[in-house]
């Protein structure tokens, strides 16, 4: 499980807090959606969980990121890389520049580890296949599309054999196919017991995806419960977060006076 307990978070030279007194809870195999207007904390709330604030990013702390019940505070890196890790919306920004196969760019992790060369390739080859791209595993990684570039850099992560995912709109600038493919790859990273938090703006991802969705507004978790619940909810829209098609589509016909009872 991951946590994050009463977390407060200030980068360096902002009088204000980005982050006040956020709990948020990640059991193994869970998949969370997070979602909340531009601003409004989701991508700091994504460092904090992953390490990197305050490790590698300036700024004030308050609170604490737990992992399997242990404080991770002041762990090394390297430590925390072999608990949790995280993916950002641009495969492109986590490309190596060094591999020539798609093959290679997923070891790569792995061999940072210091892993002996057999688990390295036990874990490369387990990573294509989880997220079925071993197809992929002969081609340069910088002739990809956006989609497959995503995957690669999912089974990056999970090469490294993380317990905890941390997504910060993964599927930004993919198009449908693209986001499908990355849901079903989720959907694959989360059946191996992986905790896996998704921040997004893509609603519709999110209802088919997550089992919990958290809303966060100013800084501050204002909802947090069952993904068909919050996505449903009313306040989304004052919160900045569009509701998903399956919940403006039925607004829509209940408007229309249409007996949706009538049509199931």
């Amino acid at each position: 499980m991951l946590e994050l307990r009463g977390i407060s978070y200030r980068y360096a030279g902002y009088r204000k807090p980005v982050l006040q007194d956020v709990d948020l809870a990640l059991s193994d195999g869970e998949i969370v959606g997070l979602v909340g207007a531009n601003e409004s904390g989701k991508s700091t709330i994504c460092l904090v969980a992953s390490g990197l604030a305050p490790a590698s990013i300036r700024g004030t702390l308050g609170g604490g990121l737990w992992i399997d019940g242990a404080a991770m505070a002041g762990r090394p890196m390297h430590e925390l890389a072999e608990r949790v890790v995280i993916g950002f919306q641009n495969p492109a920004t986590q490309r190596s520049g060094v591999a020539t196969t798609v093959f290679e760019e997923v070891a790569l992790g792995p061999m940072n580890l210091g892993l002996p060369v057999t688990e390295t390739l036990a874990r490369t080859r387990h990573a294509l296949a989880t997220l079925h791209i071993e197809e992929l595993a002969e081609r340069h990684p910088g002739r990809l599309s956006g989609g497959q570039g995503q995957l690669v850099a999912i089974a990056s992560l999970l090469a490294m054999g993380p317990r905890h995912v941390i997504l910060d709109e993964p599927t930004a600038q993919l198009d449908p196919e693209g986001t499908r493919l990355v849901g079903e790859a989720l959907r694959a990273l989360a059946a191996t017991g992986a905790a896996l938090l998704v921040a997004e703006h893509k609603t519709d991802l999110l209802d088919g995806l997550c089992s919990r969705v958290a809303v966060i507004d100013d800084g501050r978790i204002v909802l947090d419960g069952p993904a068909a619940t919050v996505l449903a909810d009313e306040r989304l829209e004052a919160w900045g977060v569009d509701a998903p098609s399956r919940v403006r589509l039925s607004r829509a016909l209940v408007g229309t006076g249409i007996d949706l009872a009538a049509l199931t």
